[in-house]
């Protein structure tokens, strides 16, 4: 049965527009992005088979265009589509981070990070500055890694910091792994990186791990 033949509080769109968009599956959201089905098959249908062979959404949403394009009823169209989305998104959540104090904001932060660095497939250090009412000026990644590492040289992160004139900064760096558990590197780096910065009068507010769950806080824990 076509979705126009469904009674209208359960159609995806209608619901949507009734009840707010958190009320929906996520076969329903990916419907209303799919717009149609194939021969034989709606929209919510072919969502479900497509979160079916992908295993889950964010491994739909974080496929490569090959993967993503072999798929009925995807292509270079729904691709491009989909990420020019994921991007206004991001850019969306920056926006919104430098309205206010990053530290008032410790949601927006994690959020922000989460959707810059969590589904990439290699390790990446980058950092958030910050002026000196804790406003952000810009994020920036600064080194690309492999899957599981990658070579963080401060005074590279200080030549980027002074350009930038922040007075602060907020360190961050994905595990490709999932696992958002800092490693010993990762607290003898953080180390370094604060004592070469405060020679400049650079104040590293806190250095956030991004994996599959919830960013790890170094401040939270006391590791600053």
């Amino acid at each position: 049965m076509p979705i126009t033949d469904w009674p209208a509080a359960e159609r995806p769109r209608e619901k949507l527009l009734s009840q707010g968009a958190g009320a929906l599956s996520d076969a329903e959201l990916l419907a209303i992005f799919l717009r149609t089905g194939v021969p034989g098959c709606s929209a919510v249908d072919l969502a479900r088979q497509l979160l079916s062979s992908f295993g889950s959404l964010r491994a739909l949403l974080q496929a490569e265009q090959k993967q993503f394009c072999s798929r009925p009823g995807l292509g270079p169209a729904k691709y491009a589509q989909l990420q020019a989305v994921m991007e206004m998104a991001r850019r969306h959540m920056f926006e919104e981070l430098k309205r206010g104090d990053a530290l008032t904001s410790p949601g927006a932060v994690r959020n922000f990070l989460r959707s810059q660095l969590a589904a990439l497939p290699h390790e990446v250090f980058a950092c958030l500055y910050l002026d000196n009412q804790h406003r952000v000026i810009a994020f920036e990644e600064l080194f690309r890694g492999t899957l599981d590492s990658a070579s963080v040289y401060p005074r590279e992160v200080i030549k980027r910091a002074l350009a930038h004139n922040a007075a602060a900064l907020i360190l961050t760096h994905n595990h490709p792994s999932g696992v958002s558990e800092p490693s010993q590197a990762d607290l003898l780096l953080t180390r370094r990186l604060k004592e070469s910065l405060a020679l400049v009068d650079i104040r590293v507010l806190d250095h956030l791990v991004v994996g599959d769950g919830e960013p790890v806080s170094f401040a939270e824990r006391g590791l600053l």
